[in-house]
């Protein structure tokens, strides 16, 4: 007997369906080691799941303009917004874990917006990537964004806005590598889309030519501006990086 994988979930969690279907959407969703993706998929009726817990926000710094926090994965920065009761000052994406900064005075978030439009924001990622990353490289290719809905994906395009990333390999383990990225720019997925440019895809990045995985294997491990210098710790998974 088969059934959809919402139904069967919100069977084994003793859930409502809409909760069960909200929590394969969000990611955190497993069944013989895969990932659920598609909440009406069919599945058997004996099927067992795992549900990854989310970590909660830890709060790395906070004072009168503004707090720093540590987004978990699964967890869109527009719900962490919402969960501190403060505007974002920049975002990342839902998968992705790390610093994340959020305003508590109006005049200090237009010193933040002027710091970015002149670049003068220092924002670092670890990641692991598909195949061997073994020397620094700077890539510099113009990203278009085409933006539907809610949704939006981006390309390296000449019509697209400038975009400069820097690369530097950390550790090579099999066919994957764990690097640092800094960014010069902040284009809507430029990481993403950079590393899929020179054939080193995110693990987990699907959407950009990486194998499937727990999750998008990309963490916000520091950023500073206006005299702020904040970091989060590599999660475990990470530090992990040889059992991967």
């Amino acid at each position: 007997m088969i059934d959809k994988a919402y139904k069967l979930l919100a069977l084994q969690e003793k859930i409502s369906n809409r909760a069960a279907k909200e929590l394969i959407d969000r990611g955190v969703v497993y069944a013989a080691g895969k990932k659920v993706s598609v909440a009406r998929g069919e599945l058997d009726s004996s099927t067992k799941f795992k549900v990854e817990k989310i970590a909660p926000i830890r709060v790395l710094f906070e004072d009168a303009f503004l707090m720093a926090v540590d987004k978990p994965a699964f967890m869109t920065s527009e719900e962490v917004a919402e969960a501190k009761n403060l505007p974002l000052l920049h975002r990342l994406d839902r998968e992705t874990s790390g610093v994340l900064l959020l305003t508590k005075d109006d005049d200090f978030r237009k010193k933040v917006v002027n710091a970015f439009k002149k670049r003068d924001v220092q924002k670092e990622y670890i990641a692991i990537v598909e195949g061997k990353v073994v020397e620094a490289m700077e890539i510099n290719a113009p990203i278009l964004t085409i933006k539907k809905g809610n949704t939006a994906y981006s390309k390296i395009s000449d019509d697209g806005k400038e975009a400069i990333s820097y690369i530097e390999p950390l550790m090579i383990e099999g066919k994957r590598s764990k690097i640092r990225v800094k960014i010069e720019t902040g284009r809507t997925h430029q990481i993403r889309v950079h590393l899929k440019s020179i054939g080193a895809s995110i693990l987990g990045d699907t959407e950009y030519g990486g194998r499937p995985y727990k999750r998008l294997m990309l963490h916000a491990s520091k950023i500073a501006l206006l005299g702020y210098k904040f970091e989060s710790k590599e999660p475990e998974d990470f530090i992990k990086f040889a059992a991967v």
